[in-house]
């Protein structure tokens, strides 16, 4: 093999190899939109009609099925639709559901409450255990239920 064609290899992997990785998890898993805008689309193709655009990087999304480089989603209101593989990552986030919801010290009720959250907040899941998940919103870190927030 020449340098040439093990140069070309490689940016093949670089490209492909993501894709693949993602086509290799278990469905239904977590995902988070990647980017500042991305559409929902009726159907796995940039030619049908977009149903939804999102404006929110992190936003939390439920991957369901996958066809080549789409995937079909489920959203925090239980939209359905397609949108592009490359538009989304495998970094989990919640998003805060209902009303006004303690984060706290440590994962049990009677723990300290270190910060609160409105309903909408999104922040990243850094550890899930026994009903909680600790989640930082922008470096303001604490533990919420489960029952209060959806993408764990």
């Amino acid at each position: 093999m020449t340098s040439r064609q093990i140069l070309a290899a490689a940016a093949l992997l670089a490209v492909v190899g993501p894709a693949a990785a993602q086509s290799d998890v278990e469905l239904p898993y977590w995902a988070s939109i990647s980017v500042d805008e991305a559409r929902m689309r009726k159907g796995p193709s940039p030619d049908v009609p977009v149903i939804w655009e999102y404006r929110r990087k992190d936003l939390p999304v439920k991957v369901i099925a996958r066809f080549e480089t789409w995937r079909k989603i489920e959203d925090p209101d239980g939209t359905h639709g397609w949108m592009a593989a490359r538009l989304l990552s495998r970094t989990r986030t919640a998003i805060v559901t209902g009303g006004i919801r303690p984060m706290r010290e440590e994962p049990n009720v009677s723990a300290a409450v270190a910060y609160r959250a409105e309903p909408g907040v999104v922040g990243r899941i850094t550890d899930c255990k026994n009903g909680w998940c600790r989640i930082d919103v922008r470096g303001r870190k604490g533990w919420v239920e489960t029952d209060h927030i959806w993408g764990d």
